[in-house]
Formats: C-alpha cells, sequence, structure tokens
C-alpha cells in the first residue's frame, strides 16, 4: 500500500494484509468495530516520536478498507496515546473517544468536586460525540474559567445523556456523532489547563485523522482500477486512473514526510505542518472521490452498497478539514511566525 520513499522505516513495520483481512470482517455496529479497535491497538503503540510511521499507515489501510471502521478506531488510537502520553492508565477492555470540538450556543464547564480529591464535576452540553452511546470512556474538554482542559470521564455513568437520534447524517449513519449532555458527571484531568491543545501530540493526532482520509481515498481508487481493468479499451477510464494515481501519491508524500519529521524529533512548527498535511490531504481526496464518481457513473453508487457507503462516509469524513477557512489559518501562521523555505 505504501510507495513514498520518505515513510520512516517503521512504517514498513505494518502487517497491511492483515489489517485488511481483520477489518473486512469486521461488522458494522458500532460493538463490533469497537472489538476492532480494541485488537488493533493491541498491536499499534500509542502514537509518539518514533511509532508516528506506524500509526498513520495502520490508521490508511483500515480506511482502505472501510472508512466508517477508521472513523472508530482513530479515536480510540489517539485517546490511549494522549493517555500515555500523560502518564494515566486506562481501564482494561475499555473503549474511548476524543470529544474536544466546541459549537455555538453550548458548553461544557468543570467545576472541581466536593470530594477533596482532583476530580471534577462536568455540567452542560458537548457537541459532535461520536459513539457516546456506545463507548465506555472518553477524554472531553471542558472550560475551566477562561481555559480549555482535558478530563477522562466514564461515559456509563448517571447523568451522561447522548443524543444519537440528532445524527441524520447519510454519510457514516452507523458512527452517531450527536451531542451530549452532562448533568452532575464526575471526571478526571488528564494534565493541565492548556495541555491537551498546546502538545506536539494535538498536531500529530491530526495528521492521524488525514491519514484515514487518504486511506478511504484508496479504496475507492481500487473501484476505479477494477473498472478500468474490465474495460482496458477504456481511454477516459485510463486518464481518470492515472491522475487518481498521481493525487494520491501527492497525499501519502505529505503524510510521509510529516511521519518522518516526527519519529526524527525534528524542530518543527506542528500546528503549520499539520494543517498543511490536512489541507494537502483534503485536496487530493476530494479530487480523488469527485474523478472517481465521475468516472465510473452512478451504476456502483445505486447498486453497490460498498461503494454508496465509502463515498458517502469520505465525503462526510474530510469535512472535519474546514476548507478556505483552513488555508487562512496556514496563512495567518506564515504571516505570524514564517515556517516556509521561500
Amino acid at each position: 500500500m505504501i510507495r513514498s520513499a520518505a515513510w520512516p522505516a517503521d512504517a514498513t513495520g505494518v502487517d497491511v494484509d492483515a489489517l485488511t483481512a481483520a477489518a473486512g470482517r469486521a461488522g458494522s455496529t458500532p460493538s463490533d468495530r469497537l472489538a476492532l479497535a480494541r485488537a488493533v491497538a493491541v498491536t499499534t503503540p500509542p502514537l509518539s516520536a518514533g511509532t508516528a510511521g506506524r500509526a498513520f499507515v495502520t490508521l490508511a489501510a483500515v480506511a482502505a478498507v472501510d472508512v466508517a471502521l477508521a472513523r472508530t478506531v482513530e479515536p480510540h488510537l489517539d485517546a490511549l496515546g494522549i493517555l500515555a502520553q500523560a502518564g494515566v492508565a486506562v481501564p482494561e477492555g475499555s473503549t474511548w473517544g476524543v470529544f474536544a470540538a466546541e459549537g455555538p450556543g453550548v458548553q461544557l464547564t468543570a467545576t472541581p468536586s466536593s470530594v477533596g480529591d482532583d476530580s471534577v464535576v462536568l455540567d452542560g452540553t458537548k457537541p459532535w460525540c461520536s459513539l457516546a452511546s456506545s463507548l465506555s470512556h472518553a477524554l472531553v474538554t471542558a472550560h475551566v474559567e477562561d481555559e480549555r482542559q482535558l478530563f477522562a470521564v466514564d461515559l456509563r455513568q448517571d447523568g451522561v445523556a447522548p443524543h444519537d437520534e440528532a445524527w441524520v447524517a447519510r454519510g457514516m449513519p452507523d458512527v452517531p456523532s450527536g451531542p451530549v449532555d452532562f448533568d452532575g458527571v464526575t471526571a478526571a484531568p488528564v494534565g493541565g489547563p492548556g495541555w491537551y491543545l498546546t502538545r506536539p501530540g494535538f498536531a500529530w493526532g491530526g495528521i492521524g485523522v488525514a491519514a484515514c482520509w487518504w486511506g478511504g481515498a484508496v479504496g475507492l481508487a481500487r473501484v476505479l482500477r477494477d473498472h478500468a481493468t474490465q474495460r482496458p479499451d477504456a481511454e477516459l477510464l485510463r486518464v481518470a486512473l492515472g491522475a487518481v494515481v498521481t493525487d494520491l501519491a501527492d497525499a501519502e508524500d505529505a503524510l510521509a514526510d510529516a511521519a518522518a519529521r516526527i519519529d526524527g524529533g525534528q524542530e518543527t512548527d506542528w500546528a503549520l505542518l499539520a494543517q498543511t498535511v490536512r489541507s494537502r490531504v483534503r485536496r487530493a481526496v476530494d479530487a480523488v472521490r469527485t474523478r472517481v464518481v465521475s468516472a465510473v457513473g452512478p451504476g456502483p453508487l445505486t447498486s453497490d452498497p460498498a461503494v454508496a457507503a465509502r463515498v458517502a462516509d469520505l465525503e462526510l469524513y474530510v469535512l472535519q478539514d474546514h476548507g478556505d477557512r483552513d488555508l487562512a489559518r496556514i496563512g495567518r501562521m506564515v504571516l505570524d511566525r514564517g515556517g516556509v523555505a521561500w
């Protein structure tokens, strides 16, 4: 699956064939996918300097089979990496999400508990909480006065109310990501105020999401390749396939270079790198999706559930990148602190 010469050596240690087989056997229910997430975590070390290549290729290989499965595996692995960085033990058999989004009109706040330890009480609403009704635990950002801090919370407590009914998306319908209400819910701090958002691992995790996008596009490119194989005289299919090959190579090079920088311990503006990689991969994935859909026509989208799901899932997933707003963010960072050779 990997071709770029920029990948660090540990990336080649991923057994892509075994991952592909395991992902292909996973069912479509949240419990099935979470079981696969736990299994992948056993053989995938937490994301850190030295494991980035392995982590990114693992996520991409899963996404190439099932985008929604990768959307389940990625936050579980991300949470385990965050907890490892913070030196926090993980309950055996637990399944994790990371709920860090903010939304207009809602806010989650943390106040010290009355127990006397360092625990807090969470109150309010958190938007975009994927699989909250199926997970055992989550890492949640909450407001502590003027700062945001990360907390570990057991989602099986009284006072946790997920709203799966708010999720009406046609992409990833089995990965509900509605809001969750918290009413007097106990949680434990993971790092101090601001730690979660300022550590290098925050940027690295964002690149991991982009690896899922790339993997999802690889799976879609395989659909196009199959069509081109069946119609060897169709020149337009060969044109489309050639364009897709180049787009995917560009995205892979961006991810491989980022993994090499992380694993090599280079001094880097991680926020700028992460946003640049995500925008490059988003651009390539959008091009691949558009090209493949146009080339294969409506047949697979209306008769093949796997292809139809992949297109819808991937289209929704890449919207975690904010398009022109994120490009403007790159521009602001460059103007403020440089970061480009030219």
